[in-house]
């Protein structure tokens, strides 16, 4: 539909945007990205023939856009400019209608129905009906630029060139704007070609990206292809993680300020864990970077206080969430800032213990109560509804781990667990055979994010053996106490 092949040109006789080539197909959207200076809003100026080219050629269905006249070139491009200009004032729905100028035949041609129903079906699109007969220049600047956007696709050209369509848009705007440009490309065939400041914005909703760096193509590709960390940091000079987006198989993107020197050094120490009552309890100076299998707040993220809390054996609540929610902040505990969890066994059987190795130490914390044991391999045997498990770890690591040092320290954490079942030989009462675990055990691995760099936590890694080790001798001690506990009671 749009190919661009070895474009060049700009401002004066030394170009701006220096052979960029690319093509764009029927309903598919490209997104450009680059710095400021970088040459995007000029590429687009070339395409449309607002900047002359001087080198290389545009093609439109196949013929040089040149070849075009102005109002052909309109019927097949619609531009959105990156700043418009008010010579005289219009109402919104006259400023949309102005769309519609190249579909029109003559100096008398007539308003037909067809132009109605794009000006309409366009002010729709864009939320924007209700300013009809308003004034544009009373509309704020996220308003106005909705009309803008709205004026281009009345055009109804098979060709859409848009230049920071979300500038001056509030995310619920910015959002709505680009699922109804997404939603036109894919439903009616058009091609997009935007200019975006925001990449993570760009990766949601193209389906491609070019990235300039001083008029030249760096990358061209997928999302997942262009938005790497090692791209973004050469392009812009700025630190970047990237993540997946949470429903999309797209790419995110998250800045990495120069922060170090307003963090103040700390680390956990087993003396601060405490035992309040019917909970244990810790609270960390600063946040720690956390994954965990919580009652509240599980998976990812940063937190300051941790909380395990001990319940009836009996515990029969419809809505647990809720319930704990009120019991953390009946105790004082900000929802926001807490990671909890559950546990049948009394908090004064909790086994707290701090393991020193060469990077550091690590302090682990278990219950471990194994009266609804079981064995994960006959869990499908099994027709009983879980409850509150008993078997909750904690780790805690005074050093920097990377992701995938993360997940293996789960790994490690897990199979030391059920190691220690197998030697205590605890049994699965309803299959006979050695327990894995209880039926909601809860685990959570928790980095201060400092000193040492931990990137592995697999069994033969200086963390991974610290993990086994602490996390098999607090699980066999407070299988002990349980026991005993249990003894004791009958």
């Amino acid at each position: 539909m749009l190919q661009v092949h070895e474009l060049s040109g700009g401002y004066g006789k030394e170009p701006i945007v220096k052979q960029v080539s690319f093509h764009v197909e029927k309903g598919e959207i490209l997104g450009i990205l680059g710095p400021n200076g970088s040459g995007k809003s000029t590429l687009l100026k070339i395409i449309s023939g607002i900047l002359p080219k001087q080198h290389g050629t545009v093609k439109i269905d196949g013929q040089d856009s040149a070849t075009y006249t102005q109002k052909q070139f309109a019927r097949k491009v619609a531009v959105l400019p990156q700043l418009h200009a008010h010579a005289f004032s219009h109402s919104v729905k006259d400023t949309v209608g102005l769309g519609r100028y190249p579909h029109q035949s003559g100096i008398f041609s007539s308003w037909s129905e067809q132009d109605e129903g794009a000006v309409q079906d366009a002010m729709n699109y864009t939320g924007i009906t209700r300013y009809a007969d308003t004034p544009i220049e009373l509309l704020s600047g996220g308003e106005q630029q909705r009309v803008f956007v709205a004026q281009a696709l009345a055009q109804e050209a098979p060709i859409l060139l848009l230049d920071e369509p979300t500038n001056h848009l509030d995310i619920a705007h910015q959002q709505q704007l680009l699922d109804t440009i997404r939603n036109q490309a894919h439903q009616k065939g058009i091609t997009v070609v935007s200019v975006f400041h925001d990449i993570n914005l760009a990766a949601l909703y193209c389906d491609r990206l070019l990235l300039l760096k001083k008029g030249e193509v760096a990358a061209i590709g997928t999302p997942q292809e262009v938005v790497l960390e090692q791209e973004i940091h050469a392009v812009y000079q700025a630190r970047v993680k990237t993540q997946a987006h949470p429903e999309m198989p797209k790419p995110q993107m998250t800045l990495l300020p120069d922060l170090q020197g307003e963090i103040q050094p700390f680390r956990v120490m087993k003396e601060e864990l405490e035992i309040r009552g019917d909970h244990v309890f810790l609270q960390t100076k600063q946040p720690l970077k956390t994954i965990s299998s919580a009652v509240h707040n599980a998976g990812i993220g940063w937190y300051r206080t941790f909380v395990n809390r001990s319940v009836r054996a009996d515990y029969d609540i419809d809505d647990v969430q809720r319930e704990n929610t009120d019991y953390l902040r009946a105790h004082g505990y900000h929802l926001t800032d807490t990671v909890a969890m559950m546990t049948a066994v009394g908090s004064e059987h909790v086994e707290i213990e701090e393991f020193q190795g060469e990077f550091g130490s690590i302090v682990i914390a278990v219950t471990a109560g194994v009266g609804n044991a079981v064995d994960v391999s006959k869990s499908w045997q099994r027709e009983d509804i879980p409850y509150i498990g008993t078997i909750n770890t904690w780790v805690f690591i005074n050093g920097q781990l990377s992701e995938e040092a993360f997940v293996q320290a789960m790994i490690t954490a897990t199979e030391a667990k059920t190691k220690a079942l197998q030697d205590e030989q605890v049994e699965d009462p309803e299959s006979g055979t050695i327990a894995t675990g209880t039926s909601t055990d809860s685990l959570l691995i928790a980095s201060t994010q400092q000193g040492a760099s931990l990137p592995y936590a697999g069994p033969i890694t200086q963390l991974g053996k610290l993990i086994g080790q602490g996390v098999y001798e607090c699980t066999v001690r407070a299988i002990h106490a349980y026991r005993k506990a249990k003894g004791e009671s009958e």
